[in-house]
C-alpha cells in the first residue's frame, strides 16, 4: 500500500479526496490536516465519513508530515499551496496540487492574475495535470498542477477541434454554469441558500481567473496564442458545470467530420464520452463521476460549431482528476478508484 495524505482536507475538494480514496486498492490515507478543525475526528466534520476514516484532523506542518507519507494531494489556497510544496519535494514526496499555483508555465501571467510567486524555480518542472493532453509526462513527474473545473470543461470540450485545425482559434467563445459547490465550502453571502434558490446569474465577468489557464492550454493545442470570451454562471444546484461552447470553423465542414476529429481524439480515453447523435450531455449524468460527456453541433445557418461538455465540478473538475494524476505518477491503472458509476438522481 501506498502512504498518501491530503494537506487541507476540510473543504469539498477534500471531502471528495476521501471519498474516493476509501475506496482505492493501492492507497492507504495516512494524514488529513485542517487549521480549523485540528484534532476533532473526520466524521465529526463530515459524517458521510463515519466508519470510512477513521482518521483525526492534524495541524498542516508539512515538515512533520513528509515523512509520513509518499504522496501529497494538497488542497490548500492559491499562495498558501506553493508555500509549503517545496518542502514536501525536499523530503521526496510526489504531490498533486488542486490549487492554481503550479499550473501556469508563465511567471508572469500567474502573477498578473494571482499573487507573487515564491515558488517560480517549480513552475518549469510542474506538469498540467489534464491526463488526456499530457498523461506520459504525469507518469515521471513529482509536480502536478491538478487542472481547474472550468478550465477542464472547456479544453476537452474544444481539444479536437483545435488539434484538427478545424476553428478559428480566435472565434471561442465558453459560456459555463456551474453548482454552488464551485465556490468552496467557506461561508459566503452569494452563496447562501436564500441568495443562490431560484436564482440564475453571471458573475466574474471579463475577469475570472480561469480564463488564462485556458487561454494557455488551448493556445498550445491550436499552436498559436489567443484570447477567448469565458463567461461563468452560478446556477442553483450542488454539483456540476455545463459548459456551452462555440467557435467558427476556418472552412465549410460536415457532421461526419466533425465527429470523426472527436472520435480519433478519444478513442482510447476512459474518462470521455461522446453523446449519440439524439442526446446532449446532462450535469446529471456525470454526477459523482470522473466523467467528461461532450456533443458537438454544427449551425449552419449562424456558420458556428457548438460543443456542449458536462463535467462534476468536485469530482472531474477536481478530485477524481487528481486521484487520476495520482494514480499515473504511482503507476497504478489510470481509473483504479475513480472508475465510479455515475449516481442519479
Amino acid at each position: 500500500m501506498v502512504r498518501v495524505a491530503i494537506i487541507g482536507g476540510s473543504g469539498y475538494t477534500g471531502l471528495e479526496l476521501m471519498r474516493l480514496l476509501a475506496r482505492h486498492p493501492g492507497v492507504e490515507l495516512t494524514a488529513v490536516t485542517s487549521r480549523e478543525f485540528d484534532g476533532q475526528p473526520v466524521s465529526a466534520v463530515f459524517p458521510a465519513l463515519a466508519g470510512i476514516c477513521p482518521l483525526n484532523f492534524s495541524w498542516p506542518d508539512p515538515v512533520k508530515l513528509a515523512a509520513g507519507a509518499e504522496l501529497f494531494f494538497v488542497a490548500l489556497p492559491h499562495q498558501t499551496a506553493m508555500m509549503v510544496i517545496p518542502t514536501l519535494l525536499e523530503a521526496g514526496a510526489k504531490v498533486v496540487d488542486l490549487s492554481a499555483d503550479f499550473r501556469f508555465r508563465d511567471r508572469a501571467v500567474y502573477e498578473q492574475w494571482y499573487q507573487e510567486h515564491s515558488a517560480p524555480h517549480l513552475l518549469a518542472e510542474a506538469v498540467y495535470g489534464l491526463p488526456e493532453l499530457y498523461r506520459e509526462a504525469i507518469k515521471s513527474a513529482r509536480l502536478v498542477g491538478n487542472p481547474g473545473c472550468y478550465p477542464t470543461s472547456v479544453i476537452l470540450g474544444l481539444a479536437p477541434l483545435l488539434a484538427g485545425g478545424l476553428i478559428d482559434p480566435h472565434s471561442i467563445i465558453a459560456d459555463c454554469k456551474s453548482g454552488a459547490s464551485g465556490a468552496g465550502r467557506g461561508v459566503s453571502l452569494a452563496t447562501l441558500y436564500c441568495e443562490v434558490n431560484d436564482g440564475f446569474r453571471a458573475y466574474k465577468v471579463a475577469g475570472h481567473r480561469h480564463t488564462p489557464e485556458m487561454e494557455q492550454e488551448l493556445g498550445r493545442l491550436a499552436g498559436e496564442p489567443l484570447t477567448i470570451t469565458f463567461t461563468p454562471h452560478l446556477v442553483p444546484m450542488s454539483r456540476g458545470i455545463l459548459a456551452t461552447l462555440y467557435a467558427t470553423p476556418r472552412r465549410h465542414l460536415e457532421d461526419s467530420e466533425v465527429n470523426a476529429a472527436y472520435q480519433r481524439f478519444y478513442q482510447a480515453e476512459p474518462f470521455v464520452r461522446l453523446c449519440p447523435p439524439e442526446t446532449l450531455p446532462n450535469t446529471a449524468a456525470v454526477r459523482g463521476s470522473n466523467y467528461c460527456d461532450l456533443a458537438v453541433r454544427l449551425d449552419r445557418r449562424a456558420k458556428r460549431l457548438i460543443v456542449v461538455s458536462a463535467i462534476d465540478n468536485l469530482t472531474r473538475g477536481a478530485s477524481g482528476q487528481a486521484v487520476a494524476n495520482m494514480n499515473l505518477m504511482l503507476g497504478f491503472p489510470e481509473t483504479q478508484g475513480i472508475d465510479t458509476v455515475p449516481f442519479l438522481p
